[in-house]
């Protein structure tokens, strides 16, 4: 078979990049291939509350991976759960819609990312937003991907609210508006009480003619003639065959399979890539380097309540009605994505942005919900927003089936480990502001009193990832980045990659946002090539004409 672009990952930069190109270039064939299953119909996947089920457990619908031994975690294997199949991890995340601070961006384009400070970025968040809330100058609600309040509220998540209030934290009900600091609840990428994937949002709202779907297909290298990249070759049904690119590939597998792929095709650091016998085709030292992620610490709190949490082994019971509400209505509980409420907070009044994130659950989630509780309690979340620990995705094999090799080597820069410390410190005063704490309860790994050095161990002993890899496939202006900042691969013609993967820092939030905002420039950088046919040197004047903050 051949097309003109072919897609690898129906993330949600892919997903977001094929729908726009398809409905922009109409005369182009456009194939998005996914190595997991179509979801539009996985109840699992479709109730917010399936997360509880789906990111603890490897499915079809989650990678499930694992990471290296982690000597800053004592020695623990992290899990990195990563959704598999349409919508990628929009079908399996939280649902929660942040953008991260203006400043990040600008930070983007200061690292030599031209055409990526906030105003340049922020068009395309407005057009990727269908916000029930209304349009306004910092949001949209026309664009396809639902964003919504949430239809039900714990009652601890309120009290959770109303404690940091007690605590002297401001509150704040946009994290995407004027100012993301602050705590309250989270908007969501919900349509009528129910997740919007970035499939359910770009694919699965229309057929189009020109854009071919293809499910349970695993990509094993990108093909290329000489240095252009040609095309694929794909395992599918047991069959192995060779798929054309008349125009482009674009690889938007994620932060992790993506530089994974390009290994797997000789581009990536040379003396690893001869290590597993893949002729190199070009000497990219940093393709699967500067991994980035948020590390995460989760105080748990059980408690006795007359009014349980309800998100609880014992609670099983009470959910048969509410599956009945949800079912009919798209309301009750069956309709929360679990961490209702949050916020962003400085460990320093005089730092420019947040650097910590809360996320708070009305629910014991230990593990990643992988150890389960008898009784109800909840939990709060922090994260360090900036971590200065870089780690790496090399190979395991020369196959692309095999699991890459992740190594996040977490609290290597002992910096993350003292801000997630103080992190945790201010969050305990929210659990001793009165509206948590007149409900007692006890908490399973920490305790107040600690030592600071007693914390440490505590925090190494249970911390893990928040879900947010980036930066394997950093984008910038200098000669060693991986992608230019049109998301061109440097050293080869034809190929491009489209995920968080080329993010060149960690944004300081959610990151599933971000990457719709990713793919919707990305349509836009390529529309404006086929349009006006160029050589490689005259790309980047044709992307710098690319509307900025006029545009939305």
């Amino acid at each position: 078979m051949e097309y003109d672009y072919i897609i690898v990952g129906a993330g949600s930069g892919g997903c977001a990049l094929a729908s726009r190109l398809a409905d922009n270039c109409p005369d182009a064939t456009i194939a998005l291939i996914e190595a997991g299953p179509h979801t539009n119909r996985n109840l699992f996947v479709n109730m917010p509350v399936g997360v509880a089920a789906v990111v603890p457990n490897k499915l079809k619908t989650n990678y499930g991976y694992l990471t290296t031994p982690q000597p800053g975690l004592g020695g623990r294997r992290g899990y990195q759960p990563r959704g598999r199949g349409f919508g990628g991890s929009s079908a399996i995340n939280a649902m929660i819609y942040t953008r991260g601070h203006p400043l990040d961006y600008d930070e983007w384009a200061q690292l030599g990312c031209d055409g990526w400070s906030w105003q340049d970025v922020l068009p395309y968040f407005r057009r990727a937003e269908g916000n029930e809330r209304g349009a306004d100058a910092w949001h949209g609600d026309s664009g396809p991907l639902s964003v919504s309040d949430l239809r039900y509220r714990n009652p601890f998540s309120k009290r959770f609210v109303q404690a940091a209030m007690e605590a002297g934290y401001k509150p704040n009900d946009d994290f995407n508006g004027a100012d993301q600091e602050g705590i309250g609840f989270y908007q969501v990428t919900q349509r009528d009480g129910r997740r919007c994937s970035v499939a359910r949002a770009y694919i699965y709202d229309r057929e189009r003619a020109n854009l071919h779907t293809i499910a349970d297909a695993t990509v094993l290298r990108v093909v290329f003639d000489g240095k252009r990249a040609s095309g694929v070759d794909v395992v599918r049904g047991g069959r192995r065959e060779t798929l054309a690119a008349r125009a482009e590939v674009v690889l938007a597998a994620g932060a992790f399979n993506s530089p994974q792929l390009l290994m797997c095709s000789g581009i990536g650091p040379a003396g690893h890539l001869r290590a597993h016998g893949i002729e190199v085709l070009h000497d990219a030292p940093e393709v699967g380097q500067n991994l980035i992620d948020h590390v995460d610490f989760t105080i748990n709190k059980r408690v006795s309540s007359i009014e349980p949490t309800g998100f609880s082994v014992r609670g099983i019971a009470r959910m048969v009605p509410q599956f009945v509400t949800f079912m009919r209505h798209g309301r009750g509980m069956l309709s929360s994505n679990v961490a209702e409420a949050g916020g962003f907070l400085k460990s320093r009044p005089t730092l420019e942005r947040p650097d910590l994130q809360l996320h708070f659950c009305a629910a014991l989630v230990d593990d990643h919900n992988r150890h389960m509780h008898w009784g109800h309690g909840y939990s709060l979340h922090v994260c360090v927003l900036r971590p200065f620990s870089r780690g790496s995705v090399t190979l395991a094999s020369a196959d692309a089936r095999d699991a890459p090799v992740i190594d996040p080597r977490f609290f290597s820069d002992s910096r993350d480990l003292d801000l997630l410390l103080e992190g945790v410190q201010m969050a305990r005063r929210i659990l001793d502001a009165p509206s948590l704490a007149l409900h007692g309860g006890r908490e399973l790994y920490t305790r107040p009193g600690q030592s600071d050095e007693q914390l440490r161990q505590t925090i190494a002993e249970h911390a893990d990832t928040i879900y947010h890899p980036v930066a394997t496939c950093r984008m910038g202006g200098d000669a060693r980045s991986v992608v230019d900042p049109q998301l061109r691969v440097r050293g080869v013609e034809g190929l491009r990659i489209v995920d968080a993967s080329v993010m060149p820092t960690l944004i300081g939030g959610n990151t599933n946002s971000p990457t719709v905002m990713i793919g919707e420039r990305a349509a836009e950088l390529m529309t404006a090539s086929r349009r006006r046919p160029q050589t490689v040197e005259q790309a980047g004047a044709v992307a710098s004409a690319a509307p900025t903050a006029s545009a939305a």
